[in-house]
């Protein structure tokens, strides 16, 4: 996901809600913090990604983006306790 300046948004406006079209998401920042986003208008709700949720304010995104992904991705379910998923990937 791109990162871009207010400048830049008003300089490339066109291209870049073009862009935000076709499905590509483009966040809008002010002095480096995050403040909008460009993107389609509607995930599919099984789509929704860690951005729409922070985008949402559902959840806090994490302070360091220069962390790698990690190697394994545990699905979860709405109704998923915590507890009963730890113990899933700890194999007990």
């Amino acid at each position: 996901m791109e990162r871009i300046g207010v400048r830049e948004l008003r300089a490339e406006l066109s291209g870049l809600v073009k862009r935000a079209g076709a499905g590509e998401r483009i966040i809008v920042t002010i002095d480096g913090q995050p403040v909008a986003q460009l993107g389609p208008l509607e995930a599919a709700v099984d789509e929704l990604t860690i951005d729409d949720l922070a985008a949402k304010g559902l959840i806090i995104p994490a302070r360091r983006a220069d962390r790698p992904e990690p190697d394994f991705v545990m699905p979860m379910w709405a109704g998923t306790r915590l507890d009963n998923l730890v113990r899933e990937v700890r194999g007990r």
